[in-house]
């Protein structure tokens, strides 16, 4: 499931982060919680989390059967 995640991410999701000079880590899948890690301009933006949610979130919830939540850490 991680791999899955990760290549969502790398395909999907970092490409679009990197137009507006932001990316995100990967850190971490633990009982349905995607863990990431904002990067660059998406770090401290105020958009980021509406990102996280409508974008990132939803992205991976419909795409990979387990994913119920994705936070950010710090």
């Amino acid at each position: 499931m991680e791999a899955a995640i990760k290549e969502i991410l790398e395909k999907e999701v970092k490409p679009m982060l990197k137009m507006h000079l932001g990316a995100l880590d990967f850190i971490g899948f633990e009982n349905g919680v995607v863990s990431v890690r904002f990067q660059g301009t998406c770090k401290g933006c105020p958009l980021s989390n509406l990102t996280l949610k409508t974008g990132i979130e939803s992205l991976l919830k419909e795409k990979v059967k387990g994913v119920e939540k994705v936070e950010a850490v710090d």
